[in-house]
């Protein structure tokens, strides 16, 4: 199977800056994209950040155009805080109008404001999320639909909008990188999008977990997914420095809010120490040719796809132009 890479691009922004002057930005980078060989886009959620968010699937909708025949996919959509009816009708939109491209990126979601401001208890995420997963599904199926759960319950009811990929879209799991998160992957999910900031040793441990559970489950192998940060420059200290202060300014900011801040999942966030050591570690801030050989490395641990981010905070659009054209010229001819 050839390694295969997609693009996610930066719908959250600093305070201050209007949304609307980015987005023609945004779709340059999209049809860049896909003129560089990248196969997918992603955009992120969050609600009530000091950050201007643009929600990711009214994002991706407008995009779409722009998109090509590359896929469309949140990462993560927070699938706690909604109704499963609600997602379903929603993605199945989202597939009809990027023509069956659609990946459904759920996520849990940590930020504790956001759970106390739509009123659901942060106990109930693993319930609620578990539940919509199931009820979206079957929803999909366009087959009339009972479900008696804890949170959700539907009698009779049939989806008014038939996705267009039979079943529905895939569904891809966001999940923290430990063995609790890895079965629930799983156990949900078509796929799992494995966090940025864990390193290639805890990446082996957590997908030996996931394939563990996959294979005790009877579940075919899935595509394996983990996401990575990425600037390239001929002059690999300078990338370091470009990176660490554009990451390391979004960081500071994700840190200001509430999360269950314990264990690997959450290390990142926690002083400006780990997150330099974090990015060392697990980013690609570098070379190409170092870029490759890393890469190299994630596909011989059988990762099939590689989520890559090359824009956080202030960092400006020519720098991204820029290192789409070196993934273009110098890092994808590797993999073809």
């Amino acid at each position: 199977m050839t390694l295969k890479f997609g693009l996610a691009i930066m719908n959250d922004f600093p305070p201050g800056v209007v949304p609307a002057s980015r987005v023609s930005m945004l779709r340059e980078q999209v049809r860049a994209a896909a003129d560089a060989g990248i196969s997918s886009i992603w955009v992120l959620q969050h609600y009530l950040g000091s950050m201007p968010t643009l929600q990711p699937v009214p994002l991706l909708s407008a995009l779409a155009q722009d998109a090509g025949e590359m896929t469309l996919g949140t990462n993560m959509f927070i699938l706690p805080l909604r109704h499963p009816v609600e997602v379903a009708e929603e993605f199945a939109t989202l597939d009809h109008l990027t023509g069956g491209r659609a990946v459904a990126g759920f996520g849990m979601g940590y930020r504790e404001n956001e759970f106390a401001a739509f009123g659901i208890p942060m106990d109930d995420r693993v319930g609620r999320y578990d539940e919509s997963v199931r009820l979206i599904r079957q929803l999909w199926s366009g087959e009339q639909v009972t479900f008696e759960g804890e949170h959700f319950q539907v009698v009779d009811e049939k989806i008014s909008l038939t996705p267009v990929q039979p079943g529905g879209p895939q569904v891809w799991i966001g999940a923290g990188p430990h063995k609790k998160g890895a079965e629930r992957a799983a156990r949900l999910g078509d796929a799992w999008i494995v966090p940025p900031h864990v390193t290639p040793e805890r990446l082996a441990v957590v997908l030996g977990h996931y394939r563990a559970e996959r294979e005790r489950l009877g579940k075919e192998t899935s595509e394996l997914v983990v996401r990575r940060e990425l600037v390239l420059d001929d002059d690999r200290d300078r990338a370091r420095a470009i990176g660490q202060a554009a990451r390391g300014a979004l960081t500071a900011k994700y840190a200001a809010y509430n999360a269950p801040q314990q264990g690997d999942a959450y290390r990142h966030l926690q002083t400006d120490q780990a997150a330099t050591e974090v990015a060392d570690a697990s980013y690609l801030f570098t070379d190409p040719a170092s870029a490759v050989l890393a890469l190299k490395d994630l596909e011989a641990q059988g990762l099939t796809h590689i989520v890559l981010r090359m824009q956080w905070y202030e960092l400006g659009q020519d720098q991204v132009l820029a290192t789409l054209e070196k993934f273009k010229n110098e890092v994808l001819p590797a993999f073809r």
